[in-house]
């Protein structure tokens, strides 16, 4: 929200009260809190009639700083609010002297300036972050009546901002205008369905809002060297994040926030459809599996989207048994096959599901303020919305999705959670403002509780559109509503990228495109970006998403790149276990693994999936593909083709191929299943080293589908020898040698020829060898 006009006048009807004047500094509970008036005072008589600005400081975790600035405190504050992990005995240490005050947690520390310029700097370590200062902290009263508290923090030349949730807009924010507010806009919009107050910048911090309403940014686009943030009422709460590197930023914002959840193994397989406005029966549906199997394309969940439910009784939960006569059979012959199961719900309830007057009569429904059931006709007819505040009501809600798990479903696609009116009364008294992004989560969170108590911890998956802060606890995401089309396809990678820069580590997207029907061209290339995300979903809107509708090389095409992901199940599953303990996303922007790398701040058309592997979808129709590459000797993996980085390449590619490579000093997990996600990634394993510099160490670590590592494996190059060092539970495992044709034999392996190098198999499973190359590397 914009309250200037210009840089030196306001906007008329606006008045600013600003931090000018310190006039005491103090230190208690863990809190440094700062008093300032809003203009110099110079006589007692100054003291009267005009604002105080009070400016706290506090740690609720190492390296995080939290700000709350507040005219009148006062004032009642409703729920809801983000749940944090806050630890209020975090140790700071604060320094307090005649020039400045200092609060420091772990690196990170804030310096407030004493005297009548408001400054308050960010440093972490002696590495300048950010600042407050000048006029950039205010209270804001309007003509109206109506109040604000806004913060401008600095940003430094050539600093770059990304974030703010999964927003199809340009990757880089700066320049743009953003609120925090979920809404059901498609991906083709400034909209988005999933706002996150919280920001990274290429500069190594982050910085978290700590309201779930709406917050207003201005990224550099009311004054071009500030990223502004805004909300109404009295006072605003930030969060500064530091860390050594940006990954170490998502680290510290996911300790607060919540580590986003293991999703099962099978997850991460390839997941069909029956789309959306399409004529569907059991018959339609075993004929696509069937179809899909024939054609070697190994299928791991099948998705029953809306009308599975009879039209205008979404939800009822109940099987519409006109098409579906015994639904317990037809799940049981998909099983049988080895499927997955998941069903499409959202939390609305149409006045026609039997539901309805169900949750009325209980009190399980959204009211108006004169204690009617809120209602409209959008979506749905006579829709109403479960209140999630209610804890009665979401036991209810959870009754009804239970009965579907005992038929044979594993887990459903919460879709919807957006549109949420704001005209409505909550059980709990919770503000309907704040509500309108914080019902996500609760909706979310009370069906992610119901998978964990009746599958268990390790199989809760939800497959979500909507999301705020934290919901990155409840996976897994997907990009809502694109359309058919190249341009849709790079808009889609660009949320992607930035809501996996917001605390989410697992993201997918319809394949294809979910309006329109896509060309065989298009479904080809965007089949091998699909199978390259974490999750991976043929759906669409008004049309089937079976490969053989398209032409037969889509089924080939679709068949070679789920096979190539399966056999990369034991990399991605690691990057995936490990992201649920540190945070750090499985999908990344360039930036977050090259920030040293100028050239990787603006790259939203490729991304690294895990830490070693980089990916650049072709998005033309001519196979074109122009993308970046970092320092180093890269490899393509399909290919074996070496690549010299620094610089950009443009190439061509048929359906079958698509920029992968590996970054050097890497040591790859490949599994020996591809017909399956979820399998024993240890049983056969073979590492894949990729050019192993002098004196460098590659490692890997192969867990099983518990988080449990089943197999270490670490190789040290000393000149043109190979140290290996396994540790593991004595099953099976290998080395290809990528790019090396000769090695010195010995007892203790075995020497096999493969088309990208030489193969070896230990003769132990576990222990220490070497390796002596006889070529040069």
């Amino acid at each position: 929200m914009k309250f200037s006009d210009g840089y030196w006048k306001l906007k008329d009807g606006i008045s600013l009260f600003t931090p000018v004047d310190i006039r005491d500094i103090k230190f208690s509970d863990n809190k440094l809190t700062v008093y300032a008036a809003t203009k110099v005072i110079r006589h007692r008589g100054d003291t009267l009639n005009l604002p105080v600005i009070t400016v706290e400081y506090s740690s609720p975790l190492p390296d995080i700083i939290g700000v709350k600035i507040y005219h009148h405190k006062g004032k009642k504050t409703k729920g809801p609010e983000f749940e944090l992990r806050k630890q209020p005995d975090t140790p700071v240490d604060v320094k307090i002297a005649n020039d400045e005050a200092i609060l420091t947690s772990g690196k990170l520390s804030v310096k407030v300036k004493k005297g009548t310029q408001w400054r308050a700097d960010f440093f972490y370590g002696d590495r300048y972050l950010t600042g407050s200062s000048g006029r950039s902290a205010g209270y804001i009263k309007t003509s109206e009546g109506l109040t604000y508290v806004r913060e401008q923090l600095n940003l430094g030349i050539g600093e770059c901002v990304y974030g703010l949730g999964e927003r199809f807009t340009h990757f880089v924010k700066n320049g743009q205008t953003v609120d925090i507010w979920n809404e059901d806009g498609g991906t083709s919009s400034e909209q988005a369905y999933k706002n996150i107050p919280f920001y990274i910048t290429n500069r190594g911090y982050g910085v978290f809002v700590n309201h779930p309403e709406r917050v207003s940014y201005e990224i550099g686009s009311e004054v071009v060297t500030k990223v502004q943030f805004s909300v109404p009422g009295e006072y605003l709460e930030y969060f500064i994040i530091g860390g050594e590197t940006l990954k170490d930023v998502l680290k510290n914002y996911t300790a607060l926030t919540g580590r986003p959840h293991l999703p099962p193994a099978w997850s991460f397989g390839l997941w069909l459809s029956t789309s959306f406005t399409t004529d569907y029966d059991e018959k339609t549906v075993l004929g696509f599996i069937n179809g899909m199997f024939e054609r070697d394309i190994p299928v791991s969940v099948f998705h029953f989207d809306c009308f599975w439910m009879k039209e205008f009784q979404w939800c009822d939960f109940t099987w519409d048994k006109d098409v579906f006569p015994d639904p317990e059979s037809m799940l049981q012959k998909l099983k049988a096959k080895g499927l997955k199961i998941c069903v499409w719900i959202n939390p609305y309830i149409a006045q026609k599901s039997y539901l309805f007057d169900e949750g009325m009569e209980k009190g399980y429904l959204l009211k108006n303020k004169n204690g009617d059931v809120w209602q409209w006709d959008m979506w749905q007819a006579g829709m109403a919305l479960i209140d999630f505040t209610n804890p009665d009501a979401c036991k209810w809600y959870q009754e009804k999705l239970k009965a579907l798990l005992d038929m044979g479903v594993d887990c459903f696609k919460t879709d919807f959670g957006e549109r949420i009116p704001t005209d409505v009364v909550y059980y709990d008294g919770s503000d309907p403002e704040k509500m309108h992004n914080y019902y996500t989560y609760l909706y979310n969170k009370t069906v992610f509780d119901l998978l964990k108590r009746e599958r268990g911890d390790r199989e809760a998956v939800v497959f979500a559109r909507s999301a705020t802060a934290g919901s990155q606890k409840f996976p897994v995401h997907w990009g809502g509503d694109c359309t058919a089309d190249y341009p849709s396809m790079a808009e889609s990678l660009r949320g992607g990228l930035s809501l996996c820069a917001s605390g989410f580590a697992f993201w997918s997207h319809d394949i294809g495109g979910f309006e329109n029907t896509a060309t065989p061209d298009l479904y080809k290339r965007w089949v091998a970006f699909g199978l390259l995300s974490t999750h991976s979903r043929l759906h669409g809107s008004e049309s089937y998403r079976v490969p053989w509708l398209f032409d037969e090389e889509a089924s080939e095409v679709l068949s070679f790149f789920t096979k190539l992901k399966y056999k990369l199940m034991p990399y991605i599953f690691a990057a995936a276990y490990e992201a649920s303990t540190n945070g750090i996303p499985v999908m990344r922007p360039m930036v977050l693994e090259f920030t040293d790398d100028p050239a990787c701040d603006y790259l939203d058309r490729q991304y690294m999936l895990g830490e070693r592997i980089l990916v650049a979808p072709v998005f033309s129709e001519d196979g074109s593909v122009n993308y970046y590459v970092p320092e180093g000797t890269w490899t393509n993996f399909l290919s074996n083709e070496k690549i010299q980085g620094g610089k950009w390449l443009k190439e061509v590619h048929g359906y079958f191929s698509l920029p992968l490579l590996v970054r050097p000093d890497s040591l790859i997990a490949v599994g020996s299943n591809e017909n399956r996600p979820d399998y024993d990634y240890a049983e056969n394993v073979t590492f894949h080293l990729f050019e192993l510099q002098d004196g460098h160490s590659a490692e890997s670590l192969v867990y099983n589908q518990y988080g449990i590592t089943e197999l270490t494996l670490k190789v040290t190059r000393k000149g043109n020898t190979l140290v290996v060092n396994a540790k593991g539970n004595g099953k099976p495992w290998r080395i290809l040698l990528r790019n090396i044709f000769d090695i010195q034999k010995t007892d203790q392996f075995d020497v096999l020829p493969d088309k990208f190098g030489v193969i070896i198999e230990p003769a132990g499973n576990f222990g220490e060898f070497s390796i002596t190359v006889n070529e040069r590397f």
